[in-house]
């Protein structure tokens, strides 16, 4: 365990029955944070340098401060540091990404081809990330009816890590072009799990506020007021 983790659980164990006193944010905060929001990136691009030690850690356990349905905290992370598991992932993204190019419209295929889905080669940490549907933690509390939260509240956790690594001045890419039943494979892990996502973790060559699919031309944010109904 390294000494953020312990810092951690020991600020957790000194507020255990006690009322903390909540912190102010002022504009000033959110205006930082409204920074941090427009900031953060799928990143794609890294450079070959090797992150801190214990920062990897130190972004799941802030990860695990994350909401979660019925306080189940069903996210399971799994640092994958073989690198005979790096290249079969790998050849699992590089074929369901030729399955990918040949569903695409021809005039789409080419722009398609040109842009960089991953960073695999590149990041010095990657992490898969599962949902474990079986846990006992919870009791089951507000999933009868929709189990997926499970899988939602995975997805907060992989969000929280992915701004906390930004505000260190790391990148997140977040590789959704692979088969989950091959990755539960390939990282052996309980077959119950459901995968959620393969992260890349580490130094961005360059940072942007747009999006790279953006700027790549393969599609345009919407305007906040183009998503909203009323009722």
């Amino acid at each position: 365990m390294d000494s953020f983790s312990r810092q951690f659980e020991q600020r957790f164990a000194e507020r255990e029955g006690q009322q903390a006193e909540p912190p102010a944010f002022d504009a000033s905060f959110r205006a930082r944070l409204l920074d941090l929001l427009k900031w953060r990136r799928d990143v794609r691009r890294f450079k070959r340098l090797a992150l801190p030690e214990g920062a990897i850690e130190r972004l799941i356990s802030i990860a695990c401060l994350s909401p979660s349905v019925g306080l189940s905290e069903p996210w399971r992370f799994v640092l994958v540091e073989d690198e005979m598991r790096r290249a079969a992932i790998r050849d699992c993204f590089q074929a369901c990404n030729k399955d990918a190019l040949e569903m695409q419209a021809p005039d789409r295929a080419a722009l398609y081809a040109r842009l960089k889905l991953a960073g695999l080669d590149e990041a010095p940490v990657q992490v898969s990330v599962f949902a474990d549907r079986a846990t006992a933690q919870g009791s089951g509390l507000g999933r009868r009816t929709m189990p997926e939260t499970l899988d939602y509240s995975v997805a907060i956790a992989i969000h929280t890590l992915w701004l906390a690594a930004r505000a260190e001045g790391l990148g997140v890419g977040w590789v959704s072009i692979l088969d989950p039943s091959r990755m539960t494979a390939i990282l052996d892990v309980p077959s119950d799990w459901v995968f959620i996502g393969h992260l890349c973790v580490g130094y961005p060559e360059a940072e942007d506020d747009t999006p790279a699919l953006e700027r790549a031309g393969w599609e345009q944010r919407r305007p906040p007021e183009g998503v909203v109904l009323r009722r």
